[in-house]
C-alpha cells in the first residue's frame, strides 16, 4: 500500500521536527518519517545550547593544521581518524579550501543571523504554556586557562561582533561574577550575553507531540530504502514499512542524509563527527550558566537536576562505538577550570555519543537542488543543529510554499559542491 501526503520529511530530529512543526502551521497535510524512534540521535546527547557565539565555522584559519595533529591525537578535540575513505580525502580537500578569513568574513554573518532568528522562535515556543523544555536565557561564558588561547578568543570575539553578535570580554575577577557559585580557574574569558540553552530531547519529543497531536503523521522505525523518480520529480519514497508519495519532500536526516539520496546522483558531501557527551546528577557546587572550556573545545550545560559536559570532534565515519579516551578527555578538563569539581565523585547518568552531520564550509545545506523540483535539503547542520533548528524549520516552510525565504539562503547551495 503506497501512503500519499503533501509534504514528507525525512528524519525525526530536530530539524524535521521542527520542519513538520512549521509546515503544518500552514495547514499542510505531514507525513514524518524516521529510521529510528524520535530523537534517537545527534538531537539526543548534545549540548543543548542555542549560541549566537558559534558562529565562526571549523573550517577557519588552522583548521588544516588541527585536523592533521589530530590524526596522531586520539584525545585532540578535532580528530580525523586515518582511513583509506575517498569520500573522507575529498572532504578534507574541500575543507582545506574554505580554511581563510574570507570565508570566515562571509560565513559568520549568515551564521550570526539564523542563529538569532532561531532564538526568536525559541523564546516564542517557550512562551507557550504547553511546551516545556527548559530553556533558559542566561548566556554562556567561554574561559580561557592560558594568555594564548584567551588572545585567541578575543580575536574570535571581533569577527563575531562585525557580524551582530555581542560579546563582553572580560577578566578573572568578573568571571566569578557572573558565575558566582563554583570557583573557575582562568586568564579570562568572554561572555555572550545572548545565547541560551534547554534541555534538547525534552524539546523535541515535546514539539514532537504537539505536532502529531496537531495532524502530523508520524511513523519511526520507518528506513528509506530506496527513491523512485521520473525526470525532475520524486515520484515514491521506499522504506521498509511501505511506500511514501508526497507533492513536496523534505530530506532532515542528519549525517545520514548522503545516503538517503545516493541513488539521486546528488553530492552532498557531509562527515559525520562523532561527539560526546556525559550527564551526571546535578552536584554541588553546580553552575547555573553554560560554560565552555577554550583550549579544550568543550564545555557543560546545567539542565534541570542535572548537568551535561559534552564536546570534541572525530571523523570517523559512521562509526558509533565509544571510544572511552575521548570521554576521559573531556572529563580531564573539567578539574583544569572548575577545580572544586572532581570527577571521580561525580553520579553518572549517561555517556552519550552521536553523529553531528559536517559540511567541508561548516554551513549548512538548505534548498532545493537543481536536479529535483520537489525536493528540500535540510542537513549539514554540524554542532549548530539544535541553535537553526527553529529556523531551519520556518525557511523549509517558505520554500514549500514558492515564498521567498526571510533570510539570503545563498551561501547554503545546495549544489555548491556538485
Amino acid at each position: 500500500m503506497k501512503r500519499e501526503t503533501e509534504v514528507l520529511v525525512i528524519g525525526g530530529g530536530a530539524i524535521g521536527i521542527c520542519a513538520a512543526h512549521y509546515l503544518r502551521e500552514r495547514d499542510l497535510r505531514v507525513t514524518l518519517i524516521e529510521k529510528g524512534e524520535i530523537c534517537s540521535g545527534s538531537s539526543y546527547g548534545n549540548g543543548g545550547l542555542i549560541v549566537p557565539s558559534h558562529c565562526v565555522p571549523l573550517a577557519a584559519p588552522g583548521g588544516v593544521s588541527k585536523a592533521l595533529r589530530g590524526m596522531f591525537d586520539p584525545e585532540s578535540p578535532f580528530r580525523v581518524k586515518p582511513r583509506l575513505d575517498l569520500d573522507l580525502l575529498a572532504w578534507l580537500w574541500k575543507f582545506r579550501g574554505a580554511c581563510n578569513r574570507r570565508h570566515v568574513q562571509a560565513a559568520a554573518p549568515v551564521l550570526s543571523a539564523l542563529t538569532l532568528a532561531s532564538l526568536q522562535l525559541y523564546e516564542e515556543l517557550a512562551a507557550r504554556e504547553d511546551l516545556a523544555f527548559g530553556f533558559r536565557k542566561k548566556g554562556l561564558l567561554r574561559v580561557f586557562n592560558t594568555r594564548d588561547g584567551f588572545e585567541s578568543g578575543v580575536d574570535d570575539a571581533r569577527i563575531l561582533q562585525s557580524a551582530g553578535v555581542e560579546t563582553r570580554t572580560v577578566n578573572a575577577d568578573e568571571i566569578g561574577e557572573l558565575e558566582p557559585n563554583v570557583r573557575i580557574r582562568a586568564v579570562g574569558g568572554v561572555f555572550f550575553p545572548q545565547d541560551a540553552h534547554l534541555i534538547p530531547v525534552r524539546f523535541v519529543l515535546e514539539l514532537a507531540r504537539d505536532a502529531e497531536k496537531r495532524g502530523v503523521e508520524i511513523h519511526t522505525s520507518t528506513e528509506v530504502l530506496g527513491i523512485e523518480t521520473s525526470g525532475r520529480e520524486i515520484t515514491v519514497v521506499k522504506t521498509s514499512r511501505g511506500d511514501f508519495s508526497a507533492r513536496e519532500i523534505v530530506l532532515a536526516g542528519g549525517a545520514w542524509s548522503p545516503g538517503i539520496v545516493r541513488g539521486l546522483n546528488l553530492r552532498l558531501p557531509i562527515q559525520p563527527a562523532k561527539g560526546y557527551s556525559i550527564t551526571i546528577k546535578r552536584p554541588s557546587p553546580c553552575p547555573e550558566i553554560p560554560i565552555s572550556f577554550g583550549e579544550a573545545s568543550a564545555g557543560l550545560t546545567p539542565m534541570g537536576d542535572t548537568l551535561r559536559f559534552a564536546g570534541t570532534v572525530e571523523l570517523a565515519g559512521l562509526d558509533l562505538s565509544v571510544d572511552t579516551r575521548r570521554v576521559a578527555a573531556i572529563l580531564k578538563a573539567v578539574p583544569i577550570y572548575l577545580p572544586e569539581l572532581d570527577p571521580q565523585k561525580f553520579e553518572l547518568i549517561e555517556i552519550w555519543r552521536g553523529l553531528r552531520p559536517f559540511t567541508p564550509d561548516g554551513l549548512p545545506y538548505l534548498g532545493r537542488p537543481r536536479g529535483y523540483e520537489n525536493l528540500i535539503v535540510a542537513a549539514g547542520h554540524a554542532m549548530i543543529g539544535m541553535s537553526l533548528a527553529p529556523i531551519t524549520g520556518r525557511l523549509v516552510s517558505q520554500l514549500v510554499a514558492k515564498e521567498n525565504p526571510e533570510l539570503d539562503l545563498a551561501l547554503l547551495n545546495v549544489d555548491r559542491y556538485a
